[in-house]
């Protein structure tokens, strides 16, 4: 939806800030603004575009003879809207690097090779389709950049430039490699990455220098068995081909540290890659492999990272506890593992993490209370039936997710891991959460979504630092008033739970919130046309009611606020007659706009701003307030922000804007760019 401040037709918003006062009232002091303006431009607006030829940002003669003149060895005219480059290129003969990057170039021209001590030629991000047989004459050129153009082959003249140490080809249209690739002996990086090469030819064993060579996201099935002669590859990038075997030459690349085979069709590994000692990274995401040769990780004892999931694991891999020794995370998602072995983690004492989602484990080993170093435990979608009260051991842990299993009961002693900052319950058969679940200070999100839990334990009111609250989808029949101490909380979802008839007016003490769900809920307690107008008038309801009343009203604004009674039920908004036509003349014409949808956005230097844009079709979570013949609609995310904001317009001989009086601020920024609450 194009926003109406865009378009030139909405004034500028100005945002005022006035005393919040003490509980005895107090003097009202000057207001701060913020504004915005835009200015109305009678102008008509073209109604074609004139077609302009391209024209280089600055004149090329004029810089190759500079550079000529002052004897330059480098010349950058990167991103300068080069079409085409002039015949005196050919005067640049002392140039040693020349930059042409993200110009538009479609060619080169043949003077391009008298630049016979060139060693560096960037051409990467321009249109290319070919490049002149000159550039043979270039003997000294080392690196080669030819990334993002058009190229459908690696042209001839490419083969024959023996110098090279660096060639990047990405992102052409390449389709084959010639066998005369061999003669380029002297690369050490190669990067053909996102091109629509179904083959690599024999003559790839030729180049015993390289170190890097990139040919991932391409179109490969197989490997050419001479792989194997470069034996000086320290990365090897085959990830995202179509790869169903790897040859056994793998094994002959001693030097390896970096093989990617991510998301290729391979059902099994050769036992040579054991002899890859050196590799600190194993990653075979995304395969059709079922086992590992045996030992296999064990060989490859420089481990540090094993990546196996989304393959066809249905047991951890043979080699015993030896081959995790070093490693500090495995990933074994989504495979048919239906058991953790005893003693696998025995001597994996830099263990941090651990991914086990989407497999088939109903228990988890005895040992798992030694899993000391753990950090980060992912155990969501399996079919686990209990958590052993050992858990608590785990005293390093900051992040455990448990979602879609079978649980029941949470032990007690998970009040022990004090360090955790993520626990997530969701979609499990609890009824109940333990009251020792309060210990836990340091956590940030909580999901119990989708249990049998009828109520929340009170020490929830502990959890000084939780900032997202997930418990819709249960039985719930009250919240804890000890909920309002929740003073970080922002997002909270008691959605879709048919016992819940009240709401604490606690829950008004949660300054920070932003996001509430309370979809499918009675609420029968709360008048119906107060949750009919949605989460916001329900929080401002919570506000007016209870012993928090005197505190909320003493803190309110005090113009225009203090004494106001509650607004009229859908009308967490209300506009003044002056904001009310503007609105009109403006939707005047706007033959497909309903109305304006007023929202909140992260900008300037306090944080947030507001902003207008015109609205065809009502957002499922939008507020609605219709005053006067008029339809605004409140973002979700500003319906907390505006409570009780007057909307006005205001004309004066330097500007015309609207102007929110909003409550709810506690500061703007000098500038006047921005605000907060």
């Amino acid at each position: 939806m194009p926003e109406a401040e865009s378009s030139g037709v909405l004034e500028s918003v100005k945002q005022k800030k006035y005393s919040s006062g003490s509980l005895g009232g107090g003097d009202i002091t000057r207001p701060k603004v913020v504004t915005v303006k835009h200015p109305e431009s009678n102008k008509p607006k073209p109604t074609a575009k004139k077609n302009k030829p391209i024209q280089a940002d600055l004149d090329v003669s004029k810089e190759f003879l500079r550079c000529r003149d002052e004897g330059l060895k480098r010349l950058d005219l990167s991103k300068s809207n080069i079409t085409y480059l002039p015949p005196t290129v050919r005067d640049l003969t002392h140039l040693s690097e020349l930059y042409l990057y993200g110009n538009k170039l479609v060619y080169l021209p043949l003077e391009i090779g008298c630049l016979t001590n060139l060693q560096t030629l960037a051409l990467s991000e321009n249109s290319l389709t070919s490049l002149p047989d000159s550039l043979l004459s270039l003997k000294s050129l080392k690196v080669l950049d030819l990334r993002h153009n058009k190229l459908n082959d690696i042209p001839d003249v490419v083969y024959k430039i023996t110098s090279l140490t660096t060639l990047f080809l990405r992102f052409n249209r390449i389709r084959y490699v010639d066998d005369e690739i061999r003669f380029l002996t002297s690369l050490t990086m190669l990067s053909l990455r996102e091109n629509k090469i179904k083959e690599l030819p024999a003559g790839i064993g030729q180049l015993v220098n390289l170190v890097t060579f990139d040919v991932s996201h391409n179109h490969l099935e197989h490997l050419p068995e001479e792989i194997g002669q470069c034996t000086n590859l320290s990365t090897l990038d085959l990830q995202h081909n179509e790869l169903l075997d790897i040859p056994d030459s793998i094994g002959e690349l001693q030097q390896l540290t970096r093989l990617g085979l991510r998301y290729n069709r391979l059902a099994f590994i050769p036992s040579t890659l054991s002899n890859c000692r050196h590799m600190d990274e194993f990653n075979v995401e995304g395969n059709a492999i079922s086992q590992l040769p045996e030992g296999l990780l064990s060989s490859l004892s420089e481990l540090t990272s094993i990546t196996l999931s989304r393959n066809n694991f249905s047991a951890y891999p043979s080699g015993g506890p030896s081959q995790f020794t070093n490693v500090d995370s495995i990933n074994l998602e989504h495979n048919q593992i239906d058991k953790i072995p005893y003693g696998i983690f025995s001597r994996a004492k830099h263990l941090t993490k651990l991914n086990m989602k989407e497999n088939q484990l109903t228990s988890l080993p005895l040992d798992v209370g030694t899993w000391t170093n753990m950090v980060e435990l992912n155990l969501g979608t399996n079919q686990l039936g209990k958590l052993p009260d050992d858990i608590q051991s785990l005293q390093a842990l900051e992040v455990l997710v448990l979602s879609n299993n079978l649980l029941r009961r949470i032990p007690p002693s998970i009040g022990n891991l004090r360090k955790l900052r993520v626990l997530d319950l969701e979609e499990n058969r609890l009824e109940q959460l333990p009251n020792e679940i309060g210990y836990l200070r340091d956590l940030q999100r909580l999901i119990v979504q989708s249990n049998q839990l009828t109520c929340l334990p009170r020490a929830i009111g502990h959890l000084s630092n939780l900032v997202f609250l997930s418990v819709g989808e249960n039985n719930l029949a009250y919240l804890p008033e000890e909920i309002g101490t929740l003073e970080n909380l922002e997002s909270l979802y008691v959605n879709d739970n048919p016992s819940l008839h009240n709401l604490p007016f606690e829950l008004a003490l949660c300054s920070n919130l932003q996001i509430m769900s309370i979809e499918n809920c009675p609420l029968s307690q709360i008048p119906a046309e107060i949750v009919a107008g949605g989460p916001s008038l329900v929080i401002q309801y919570l506000k007016m009611q209870g012993p928090y009343r005197a505190i909320v009203v003493a803190t309110a604004t005090v113009r225009a606020m203090k004494n106001r009674k509650l607004a009229p039920a859908r009308a967490a908004l209300v506009l003044t007659p002056a904001a009310v036509n503007r609105v009109k003349q403006i939707l005047n014409g706007q033959t497909n706009c309903i109305g304006l949808r007023i929202g909140v956005k992260q900008r300037g230097c306090n944080g947030l701003s507001y902003t207008l844009n015109y609205v065809e079709n009502k957002d499922k979570m939008d507020e609605e307030v219709i005053q006067d013949g008029v339809r605004v609609f409140i973002d979700k995310k500003a319906q907390l922000t505006l409570l009780g904001t007057e909307m006005d317009y205001v004309e004066s001989k330097l500007s015309s804007e609207f102007v929110f009086n909003n409550p709810n601020i506690k500061g703007t920024c000098g500038c006047g760019e921005s605000f907060n609450i």
